[in-house]
């Protein structure tokens, strides 16, 4: 595989990605399957989907860079 990036070759392949990695989490809605970045105040914001169908990938609501958010409910034990 080639890759071409106008990136110098010691910043390309040092990238630290833990930080990325720490604040991405997968959540399931409407039974879509995503990659999404908490922010604050409840929210998350779609990276890019990882098991849905592919009308899912259609639909504006699932776009990555949408926002979700996250309403607190208590539920009975």
């Amino acid at each position: 595989m080639t890759h071409y990036t106008i990136l110098p070759q010691d910043v390309y392949w040092n990238w630290d990605d833990q930080e990325t990695k720490d604040s991405y989490t997968e959540i399931e809605l409407g039974g879509v399957l995503m990659q999404v970045r908490m922010e604050q105040d409840n929210r998350a914001t779609i990276i890019r989907l990882l098991r849905c169908s592919l009308d899912d990938y259609l639909n504006p609501a699932y776009a990555p860079g949408q926002q979700v958010t996250f309403i607190p409910i208590l539920r009975k034990s």
